[in-house]
Parts: C-alpha cells; sequence; structure tokens
C-alpha cells in the first residue's frame, strides 16, 4: 500500500480538467466479464484475500493448503460474495474451484510477479476453467510505485495478454495518483478497468482527521478517476487498521470509517470499494515488501487491516455488515 502523501486534492482536480475524454479499452471479447464485474460492484460485496496459511520470512514464502483456504472462504462467505486475490499461486490456485463451490459470485486474480511465466499461467488457467467466476485479472500490486516495472513494460505485457486471453479484462493495481502521470496515460488507455489504492491513513491531514473526511476523500478521488477512466473502477485498498491503539487505531475507529464510506460512496455498476482486508497478517509487520515505500523497521500496524483477526474471528466493521442472504447466479 502507498505511502505517499498527496496534500491536495484539488491538484489533481486540474490533472483531471486537462484530459479530453476518459481513457479506456472496452473489447468486445471481455465485455461478458465486464457485465458479471459491474453486477459484482452493484449487487454484492468485495474483500481482499490473502489466505490466513500464507506466510512470508525473510522473502521465503510459505504457501497456502486447500484445507486452511476452504476454510478461510467459508468464514467470509455469509458476508462476502467477492474476492480480490494478491497471488496466482503458492496455493491460490486452488482458490477459484473453492470459490464456485461455496457460489463466491465474483473473483479477480492478482498476479504478484507477471514476469513469472508459471504464475501467469496459471491465471491464465484460471481465466479458461471458470469464466463464469473470474471477471478480471490484476498484474502486480503497486509495481510501478515501487519502481519494478514501468509504464512501457507493463503496456506490452497488457497487448500480450490481450491477445493470449482476450476475454479476461485486465487491470494494475496501483496509488491513485500514478494514473495521473503523464507518463501513464497509454497504459491508462489499455486498462478494461481501473484497481485504485486510496488510503487517507498515508494523508498528512490524517491523524487530525474525523472519520467522514476520510471517507470522503475515498469518494472524492474516485470522482477524479472516474474523469479519466470510462471502464468500472474498484478501490482495492482503503479502510483503517485497527491496531495499535497508541496510534489511534481500533475496531471501533475501523468500524466508524467503513460505515461512513458506505454513505458516501454507494456501490452502483461504475464503482465500489473493496474491504481491506479479510483477515489479519501478523507477518505482514516484519515484511519488508508488505508496504512498498515504507521505511525500514517494524510497522505494526500493517498486521491489522483485517476485518477479521488472524484466528478467522470477526472484528466489529465485519459484524456490523448485514449477511447476504440470496446466494449469486452464476456460479
Amino acid at each position: 500500500m502507498q505511502r505517499l502523501i498527496i496534500p491536495l486534492l484539488a491538484a489533481l482536480s486540474a490533472a483531471a480538467a486537462g484530459a479530453a475524454q476518459p481513457a479506456c479499452a472496452i473489447r468486445p471479447a471481455a465485455e461478458p466479464a465486464l457485465t458479471r464485474l459491474r453486477a459484482a460492484l452493484a449487487h454484492g460485496r468485495f474483500v481482499t484475500y490473502q489466505p490466513t496459511a500464507l506466510t512470508v520470512s525473510d522473502g521465503r514464502i510459505r504457501g497456502a493448503d486447500a484445507a486452511s483456504i476452504r476454510a478461510d472462504l467459508s468464514v467470509l462467505r455469509p458476508r462476502f460474495d467477492s474476492l480480490v486475490t494478491y497471488d496466482a499461486i503458492h496455493g491460490a490456485e486452488e482458490i477459484p474451484a473453492i470459490a464456485v463451490a461455496l457460489r463466491f459470485r465474483a473473483l479477480i486474480i492478482g498476479v504478484w510477479n507477471p514476469l513469472d511465466e508459471a504464475e501467469l499461467r496459471a491465471a491464465g488457467d484460471a481465466v479458461r476453467r471458470y469464466p463464469d467466476l473470474v471477471v478480471g485479472l490484476s498484474l502486480g500490486n503497486e509495481l510501478l510505485f515501487a519502481a519494478r516495472s514501468d509504464p512501457g513494460a507493463l503496456g506490452s505485457l497488457i497487448a500480450r495478454l490481450h491477445a493470449q486471453l482476450p476475454q479476461a479484462p485486465l487491470s494494475v493495481s496501483e496509488p491513485f495518483h500514478i494514473y495521473y502521470r503523464e507518463t501513464a496515460a497509454p497504459l491508462l488507455g489499455q486498462l478494461d478497468f481501473l484497481l485504485a489504492n486510496v488510503h487517507p491513513l498515508f494523508q498528512p491531514w490524517f491523524r487530525d482527521a474525523d472519520d467522514g473526511t476520510s471517507a470522503q476523500f475515498v469518494a472524492n478521488v474516485v470522482d477524479e478517476l472516474a474523469a479519466i477512466h470510462c471502464g468500472p473502477i474498484l478501490v482495492k485498498e482503503t479502510g483503517v487498521p485497527t491496531a495499535p491503539a497508541s496510534a489511534g487505531y481500533s475496531e471501533a475507529r475501523q468500524a466508524s470509517f467503513y460505515r461512513l464510506l458506505r454513505a458516501r460512496l454507494p456501490a452502483t455498476g461504475g464503482h465500489a470499494f473493496a474491504y481491506f482486508a479479510a483477515f489479519d497478517a501478523p507477518w505482514r509487520a516484519y515484511d519488508a515488501l508488505a508496504a512498498p515505500g515504507a521505511p525500514p523497521g517494524v510497522h505494526p500496524e500493517e498486521a491489522h487491516w483485517g476485518l477479521y483477526d488472524a484466528g478467522r474471528e470477526l472484528k466489529q466493521a465485519a459484524r456490523e455488515l448485514p449477511p447476504l442472504t440470496s446466494p449469486p447466479s452464476p456460479p
């Protein structure tokens, strides 16, 4: 998640005003999946998901097993019917089949390393095997922000995948301000939908702001993005961690933020937000890659973004969500 400070949203308004028309690539082959994505935005409920059994330590990844993934998704399914993942391997190959069995509505598959051909193949296999579930692919997570790629390289990859997987809507996941860079404009025009990370937490005014200001900030950013892109927009990451209390974080503050965000950014077929994240991940407090751009050291808040704790118990924000009473169709 991003830690770059953007002091004034007005600066983005000026950038958006300079765009003649919203840019996007609505491709006929991808339209069925985009139609399902719009329906999930309007009528479903997204959450970002990394398996509780997956951990990263000193750069070594311990993957998740199918049984733990099933246990995770079984806990989520009463309140969430749509998922965004970060990885297509390390056990995540099991997610689509389990999601179908549990009657999830939609899945956006994250490809953590789009230069890894094995991970790309796994994501492509899921697109082909589960066409009624997979509504998009997310190529990387904050690759541009962390300088792990550049717009030209990502654009070439997207062009290649459009040819290989024409039915799959494609996006990249970046902090919202990245989409306003002049160098990102050609890439923006290739994307079928937007996955933006919008964290009030990293704005200079956050510490002294009330939750309504933070929620309105997210809604304003979505309006700005809609001015430069005509495809669906999903805020992939936002929210407030629930600890440490010494920094002013709590379950009550997380619940308040999401309560206000639901009022300020009601879901439509054109835009919505995902709850970030499904589960706490204690290892993230010590992971150097957990927050691109973060200074070295321990970041305890990174372990506590979940709406459920690491033992899969609901926090206040999740308890306040009414269960989803009617199953989606299909699948």
